[in-house]
């Protein structure tokens, strides 16, 4: 299912800000060379994880699920002076690829990149944050929430990535049949239903909900 018609996706993203050189470079590189480009945030997503990251401005940022290092890289672009980006991904084979452009794009000294589970590496952070995204194995999204919100400050945010799954949340067959849209559905209502938190589901790409802890 296409959430957005082509014609309106297509005319918001010419008037948006353009990416950088270096992720326009990381954007062709990662169609090009890299399986599933279609999990690469983007353009138009990542220009809005950008702005949302430059209004919060967090001193740490906590990101779970890397691929090519797309969206750290936008999400970094936000953060306060001195602050630091956290990134953990399981799959090893992309690290050369992700330090170089996070090396082009200057901000070797504020991401770190840690390969590895992330269910395990997260328990061994010392770090509180301002911002948690949420971009990594479906099944795993409301362990990834409930293991972060104690780390996550009071008026920080988390972001979730893909929580519409190509629409297929409000297909009731989907629902019933495919287990990845049961999680999601179930996570949707989870954070709905979570007194702790404000929250809104925006339909920007396949579905960004975004969270304020109270």
């Amino acid at each position: 299912m296409e959430i957005t018609d082509t014609r309106i996706q297509n005319y918001c993203d010419e008037h948006t800000s353009s990416e950088s050189d270096v992720l326009k470079n990381l954007n062709r590189d990662t169609h090009a060379n890299v399986l599933q480009p279609r999990m690469l945030s983007g353009h138009f997503q990542g220009r809005l994880l950008s702005m949302l990251s430059q209004m919060i401005k967090p001193k740490m940022i906590l990101e779970i699920g890397t691929y090519t290092g797309y969206s750290a890289i936008c999400l970094a672009e936000g953060l306060a002076e001195n602050g630091k980006l956290i990134t953990i991904d399981v799959n090893a084979e992309q690290e050369q690829r992700v330090r170089k452009y996070i090396a082009e794009a200057g901000l070797q000294n504020h991401i770190q990149f840690i390969i590895g589970d992330a269910l395990n590496i997260i328990k061994t952070l010392p770090h509180t944050y301002d911002l948690i995204f949420i971009d990594a194995d479906k099944p795993n999204y409301s362990n990834y929430y409930d293991l972060v919100f104690d780390k996550l400050n009071k008026g920080g945010y988390i972001i979730a990535d893909n929580v519409l799954w190509n629409g297929k949340v409000v297909d009731e067959k989907e629902v019933t049949k495919d287990k990845d849209t049961q999680i999601l559905d179930a996570f949707n209502k989870k954070i709905k239903q979570d007194e702790r938190v404000e929250n809104i589901l925006l339909p920007i790409r396949d579905g960004l909900m975004v969270v304020r802890k109270k």
